[in-house]
């Protein structure tokens, strides 16, 4: 038994962030934690807070999305209680729980997690069915320039010039562990995978390859760019409609035996 008698929770869940102003609880705002908070608490009747693996910017999207909670519920109670089930016959349609399973007392959704991997989507063509879920972006790119560039983040720890500016960090170094493009039917897609991300840095990461791919900077500008520590000399930040969340990483020691 857990120390007084609570017991540690991970759900899986993912959802369509459209319509909402991110995963994080904020004031005057719908958000994908406050609505899941809602329905646990409701379904086990205790008052039941949520830790994400991360706060998501407003339309981002997650398919793959960890949080942790602490309930008085064992783990055969909750099997009992079918709070899967019951979650997603309350949650809208657009947030969908997967899983649900009991964890170590200190397993922790956010600082746990070993690695985070994101993917962005660029659609090359107008389509209405990657509406509000690709970036839109129809000029002419060179993909094979893109390519390059993203191996150049590998060379590199410290990325404070695609951080959000005034975030309260410690540091801005990250260790890239993936990045790289590929095509899919009409989409451009990059996936970039790490053990941890700076508020708003794969947003600002596609734009700078965008800039690279539309011929504005090259490969060596980039690299300038990277080392001048300095948000403004960066890409724009592209719009959050093509950012997925795709999951994070655990060791398999948080699980309880």
């Amino acid at each position: 038994m857990q120390e007084h008698n609570h017991y540690r929770y991970f759900i899986e869940l993912g959802f369509d962030g459209t319509a909402y102003h991110g995963w994080q609880i904020q004031p005057n705002a719908v958000c994908v934690q406050q609505l899941l908070e809602e329905a646990i608490s409701m379904v086990l009747r205790e008052k039941i807070s949520l830790t994400g693996a991360g706060r998501t910017d407003t339309g981002v999207h997650a398919k793959k999305y960890t949080a942790h909670f602490d309930s008085l519920h064992s783990p055969a109670l909750l099997q009992e209680a079918d709070l899967v089930y019951k979650l997603n016959r309350i949650l809208p349609a657009d947030i969908a729980i997967y899983d649900l399973f009991p964890v170590q007392a200190d397993a922790h959704a956010r600082y746990s997690a070993i690695s985070r991997s994101y993917e962005y989507r660029i659609s090359r063509r107008k389509d209405p069915f990657l509406i509000n879920k690709a970036w839109l972006q129809e000029r002419e790119m060179d993909f094979g320039a893109m390519q390059e560039a993203s191996a150049l983040l590998f060379e590199y720890e410290d990325f404070e010039c695609f951080s959000k500016s005034n975030t309260q960090v410690k540091h801005y170094r990250c260790k890239i562990e993936e990045a790289h493009w590929r095509k899919e039917d009409c989409q451009w897609i990059f996936t970039i995978r790490a053990n941890r991300f700076l508020r708003n840095m794969v947003r600002a990461i596609v734009g700078t390859l965008t800039d690279v791919g539309l011929g504005k900077i090259n490969a060596e500008q980039m690299k300038q760019i990277i080392e001048s520590k300095n948000r403004s000399n960066a890409g724009y930040s592209v719009p959050g409609c093509g950012l997925y969340f795709m999951g994070a990483a655990y060791d398999k020691s948080i699980l309880l035996p």
